[in-house]
């Protein structure tokens, strides 16, 4: 089965067949598999043997009272031939949901073409667009205490015949999915007894984020009727409002309450003690606003979503200082390491410790100032010398165009650029695809050929020239790189283009500037 060969063989104690003895005899075990899973689907009675979880807790934060059963995830091992059922229905119910639009269209969790990225992307665009008129914008970001683990199954199963339209013996099998499920916790080598689990979608599971998502399906209504923008990954919750819009704060209340009421009957609940708002405020006005005043949450100055923190400002300040720390401290601790690693080993774990770090949302740096991003450029150019075991005081530009390392500025602009092609190409969500209008000249122009996009006329360069909709036309690249047939040969022939621009061009530039001296 190709499905098996592309898994990752994960471990879980529940197996009862070893991951990987399954992924190296696929070819022999692919037809009584194949046979158990038909036969599982067209009955609508889900394997029993399948239904045995363990989870293990995993600290949400470094540093977290390890004391406090809520500083922990639960996240669940299940067996693995249960991850390939999954997939296979997953596909199955995925697929016609999408084409028919019934999912939210803002949230943006473990759907094709959506990331944590996308969403972030869209709610900093509204943001600096409506700071750039000069409204004030509340963003409030609303927690839902243990959301994945208070599912009702009774609830979760009406959503899916009557949101969804699983109906028949494909509902059967969710109801043959949910029942009957047994949980033990592992800690170490300590394990507890298997007890009965009523209620609640595993997180760790393949269908358990789809089905926590169709759960949340009347939130996006409700948000809808209160005329609110919003955005949703998974259990995180993001509304933001103008508040110089009239009535905005009685809309909010409003709003709110009705999010508790839908909440509540269906065994859900907000934790307002965890659930923080942010004033973003162009004119930075000192004193409470009638809006705010109407809110028992938290107020912040800075605020953090799905890994990103946004300050009041939106400088991006905090999220710098942030990575460049987080930064520092990986690489103290791969310097105790080192001599145990080998050069490619080594280069592969700064990728996932320190590039992986400089590249998560960072086209949301665009505008930002250079002596900000400079601190970033230092990290970078800390990690390289210490791949590459050269000297502190040595020129960088060398060591980074040996290791084919993009400066941080390039990186930046390579992210929003990669968006932009995905969203001319539906390959991105569209909420982000919405926001690029292409150029269409009233007349015959050479220009119509240039591909190129409408810019929409912004105030400030710190606010509304670093929105999405704006930065994402101004970046101009060679028409042979637009016209790229695939997403994979774009980002070669981008990065191409990037790595032309960051280095070569420095060389010629120095040869043509010597070439002068010596003519002179």
């Amino acid at each position: 089965m190709k499905l098996i060969s592309f898994m990752k063989p994960a471990v879980s104690s529940v197996d009862c067949l070893l991951a990987k003895l399954v992924c190296d005899s696929v070819s022999a075990l692919s037809p009584a598999l194949m046979n158990i899973f038909n036969i599982s689907l067209s009955t609508g009675v889900f394997p029993k043997v399948f239904k045995d979880m363990v989870v293990q807790p995993l600290l949400k934060k470094p540093g977290l009272d390890l004391s406090t059963y809520e500083n922990f995830r639960p996240i669940s091992k299940v067996p693995f031939l249960l991850k390939v059922l999954e997939k296979i229905v997953h596909g199955q119910i995925s697929a016609p949901m999408n084409s028919n639009s019934l999912l939210d269209v803002f949230q943006s969790a473990f759907r094709p073409h959506h990331s944590t990225e996308s969403a972030l992307f869209r709610v900093l665009n509204d943001i600096l667009v409506a700071s750039d008129s000069g409204s004030r914008v509340l963003l409030l970001q609303l927690d839902l205490s243990a959301a994945f683990d208070t599912v009702d199954h009774h609830i979760l199963l009406d959503r899916l015949g009557s949101w969804v339209g699983v109906m028949g013996v494909a509902h059967k099998w969710f109801r043959s999915h949910l029942s009957n499920r047994s949980i033990s916790v592992k800690i170490g080598d300590c394990a507890s007894s298997c007890l009965p689990l009523p209620w609640g979608v595993p997180q760790g599971s393949v269908l358990g984020q789809l089905l926590f998502s169709i759960n949340l399906l009347p939130l996006g209504n409700i948000l809808n009727q209160h005329g609110l923008s919003y955005h949703i990954y998974a259990d995180d919750c993001q509304l933001y409002v103008e508040m110089d819009e009239k009535n905005a704060g009685s809309r909010l209340a409003a709003c709110l309450d009705d999010v508790k009421c839908s909440l509540a009957s269906n065994f859900l609940k907000l934790n307002e003690k965890k659930s923080e708002y942010v004033v973003f405020d162009p004119r930075n006005h000192h004193g409470s606003h009638p809006v705010c005043d109407l809110l028992t949450l938290n107020p912040k100055q800075c605020v953090t979503s799905l890994g990103i923190k946004r300050d009041a400002e939106l400088t991006m300040a905090p999220q710098i200082n942030s990575i460049v720390r987080s930064c520092l401290y990986q690489l103290c601790r791969l310097t105790r390491r080192r001599q145990i690693l080998k050069p490619r080993h080594l280069e592969s774990v700064i990728h996932a410790f320190i590039t992986s770090r400089l590249d998560y949302a960072n086209a949301l740096l665009v505008g930002v100032p250079v002596s900000a991003l400079n601190w970033l450029q230092v990290v970078q150019n800390t990690a390289a010398r210490f791949l590459r075991n050269t000297h502190r005081r040595s020129h960088i530009t060398p060591v980074l165009e040996h290791l084919h390392w993009l400066p941080v500025i390039f990186r930046i602009q390579f992210k929003l650029l990669t968006f932009v092609f995905k969203s001319l190409n539906d390959l991105a969500p569209p909420y982000l695809s919405d926001l690029l209008t292409p150029y269409v000249p009233t007349c015959i122009l050479r220009l119509a050929d240039l591909l190129l996009l409408c810019t929409p006329r912004m105030r400030y360069k710190s606010r509304g020239e670093r929105a999405f909709v704006h930065a994402a036309p101004k970046l101009s690249l060679p028409i042979g790189v637009w016209q790229a047939p695939s997403l994979a040969v774009f980002k070669s022939h981008l990065k191409t283009h990037f790595y032309n621009l960051a280095f070569r061009q420095c060389f010629i530039l120095v040869f043509y500037c010597v070439i002068v001296l010596m003519c002179s």
